[in-house]
Parts: C-alpha cells; sequence; structure tokens
C-alpha cells in the first residue's frame, strides 16, 4: 500500500470537523431503525378482527353494482344510482350505516352505561344547586342579623339620649326622682354597666322602652327626641314635630 498524501487534494476535501462521524453514525443507526420498523410492519401478520375490518371497509366503499338482486329490482321500480328512496324521492339517500358490535357486554349495555352517567351528572348538578341556596340562605340569614344588630344598636343609643334628655329636663322642673326607675341613666352607671345589665333591669325591651320615654317627653316637656327641640306647648309640637319616631324624621 502507498503511504497517503497529506498534499493531496483528496485528503484536504475531506470533512474533518471534530465529532462529525459521531453525528453520522447517529443518523445512520435512526434510518436503520425506521427501515427496521417498516420492514416488521409489512411482514407482521394480521389479525382477524384487522382482516375482517379492511374487508368490509372495503365493501361498504364500494357502490353496490347490477349483480346485488336488490339493487336489481329497485332498478326494475326506476330506481336509479344516488337517488333518494320514495315516490317524491323524500327518503334517504345513503344506506342505513352499520354499527359493528365488537365488545363482549350485553345488549343494552352501552344505553345503561349512558343512563348511569346521565344519572351521575344529574345528581351533581342537584348538589351544586343545592349547596348554592344553602349559601345564598346563609348569606341571607347573615345579612338580617347584621341589619337587626344594627337597628338595635342604633336603638339603644337613642334610648340612652332620651334618658339624659329626660333627667335634665326632669332636674329643670325640680324633680329629683325619675317617674321609672329607668327614665334617668346616671354618669357612674354608664361607666360601670354593659348596655345588657342595663336593659334586664325591667322586662321591657328596648323598643318598648324607647316608645314610653318619648311619649313622656313630649306630654310631660314637650320635646321631641328626635327633632332635638323642646315647643312652647302641644299644639305648637303637633303642628311642627314631623313625627313620632326616628323612620319620620329621616
Amino acid at each position: 500500500d502507498e503511504e497517503e498524501d497529506y498534499m493531496s487534494d483528496l485528503f484536504i476535501k475531506q470533512d474533518v470537523r471534530p465529532g462529525l462521524p459521531m453525528v453520522r453514525r447517529g443518523k445512520e443507526a435512526i434510518e436503520k431503525e425506521e427501515k427496521q420498523k417498516e420492514a416488521n410492519e409489512k411482514n407482521r401478520q394480521k389479525s382477524i378482527k384487522e382482516e375482517e375490518k379492511e374487508r368490509r371497509d372495503l365493501v361498504l366503499k364500494s357502490a353496490l353494482g347490477n349483480e346485488n338482486k336488490g339493487f336489481a329490482l329497485l332498478q326494475k321500480m326506476g330506481y336509479k344510482s344516488g337517488q333518494a328512496l320514495g315516490k317524491s324521492g323524500e327518503g334517504i339517500v345513503e344506506p342505513i350505516p352499520l354499527n359493528i358490535k365488537t365488545g363482549r357486554s350485553g345488549l343494552g349495555h352501552e344505553e345503561l352505561k349512558k343512563r348511569k352517567a346521565e344519572e351521575k351528572l344529574e345528581s351533581y348538578r342537584q348538589k351544586v344547586h343545592m349547596k348554592k341556596q344553602a349559601n345564598e340562605q346563609a348569606a341571607d340569614q347573615f345579612r338580617i342579623r347584621f341589619k337587626t344588630k344594627q337597628e338595635e344598636r342604633k336603638m339603644e343609643g337613642d334610648l340612652r339620649k332620651s334618658q339624659r334628655a329626660c333627667q335634665q329636663l326632669d332636674m329643670q322642673k325640680d324633680i329629683d326622682v325619675p317617674k321609672e326607675t329607668w327614665f334617668w341613666i346616671e354618669a357612674e352607671e354608664e361607666d360601670k354597666k354593659d348596655e345588657e345589665d342595663e336593659c334586664t333591669s325591667t322586662d321591657l325591651s328596648v323598643s318598648e322602652k324607647l316608645r314610653i320615654l318619648t311619649a313622656y317627653l313630649r306630654e310631660e316637656h314637650v320635646y321631641c327626641i328626635w327633632c332635638g327641640t323642646t315647643y312652647e306647648d302641644y299644639e305648637d309640637l303637633s303642628s311642627n314635630c314631623p313625627g313620632d319616631s326616628a323612620a319620620d324624621h329621616d
């Protein structure tokens, strides 16, 4: 063998980049693997089901010919290929498709499965609807409780205001003892007692106390707690005061 001439054109034209042989060998291996897969696919023996499906698809795709007895009878009655059935052509054009059953489940299993899925979905919808209703009811109850609590606090504040006004007006008339014990509110009691302790002094509710006390202030002192005004007489109060409750003064 002759020694290679490293200065010849043949040697210079060769691609001698680093790593190129590895890339080339990798591509060749992938191509070889793909060819092997194609060969295995061609040589693989088809199953009976696959062969039946191919034959069935081939027959279904091909149109009926004159050798078919049913098609021949239709032609004798005036039927033409591609024409709809019926005297007026209102019938179907394409044949009824075949529904091949390949599974091992019994007849009606798919319908039962579908019905169970629908029942499950309906049950889920009902649960979601009931949960939504429960949340809405809880929100409504919370709003009602919150509004009631606010009204109670406002009413308690109005009662305290009325008690202070009653005490001041009574003392101006030299009344030393209130008509009812709860008509006045002492400063030391206000600091020491809670609102619940004050409301349990009698069996009357806060709204009843407020109604009785405001009526007393109007009759005894011609004073309207809502207006914050002492009128000259009852006639002046009746003609100039908007009403007997906080709602009338809003």
